[in-house]
């Protein structure tokens, strides 16, 4: 087993508590009888490079929800899905052309709650072999890796705010380069770079 593979499931197996939207909105009033939809994003870590990185996608800026916004590979899960673990993988087949079988799952952090009534479980992964990447056209404008030393040190993350339906709603970003980082992608990331710190 790799150091780093070894790293990551000693992240995973570290307690702690699921993460949300809210977590720096504590003042926000989530909707009465919201019905939670189970999805789940894959955080694909590549070792196959000088440096293990994490694979992003930039949505397609004609998308209703989230246009242009910096996501994992994911999204719901569908009735033909085993689990959210299969939804993630399934999406990042269809969103970057993520072979079957090239992404060795090694756990799951706990859930993120989003705005939207999503509940994600990211899946951490080893991609071990380079894949040719292909964008699903209209879904993903950009496929693009951004290095995991950068995405795992806490010091990288910042806290903004912007208005939101009326109110103030605060946010962790993560920028690298060209791309802004934010919102439950970044949270994710921020939770999950705590607890490679451990």
């Amino acid at each position: 087993m790799s150091d780093l593979e070894t790293q990551l499931r000693a992240a995973i197996a570290r307690p702690g508590d699921d993460s949300s939207d809210f977590d720096l909105n504590p003042d926000m009033a989530l909707p009465a009888g919201r019905q939670l939809r189970p999805a789940g994003v894959l955080i694909g870590v590549t070792t196959f490079g000088d440096v293990p990185q994490v694979v992003l996608t930039k949505r397609s800026s004609a998308l209703k929800h989230h246009p242009g916004q910096i996501a994992f590979p994911g999204g719901k899960q569908d009735d033909s899905d085993a689990d959210v673990v299969a939804a993630a993988l399934r999406e990042a087949r269809e969103e970057i052309g993520l072979p079957d079988g090239c992404a060795r799952v090694i756990g799951t952090l706990p859930t993120h709650e989003t705005v939207t009534s999503f509940v994600i479980t990211p899946v951490i992964a080893l991609i071990d072999q380079p894949f040719q990447v292909r964008p699903e056209p209209g879904e993903v404008d950009e496929v693009f890796f951004t290095p995991l030393t950068h995405l795992m040190n806490t010091r990288n993350y910042l806290v903004e705010s912007r208005r939101w339906r009326g109110l103030r709603r605060k946010y962790f970003t993560v920028p690298h380069g060209p791309y802004y980082i934010w919102g439950a992608t970044a949270r994710i990331l921020r939770g999950m770079a705590a607890r490679m710190d451990g």
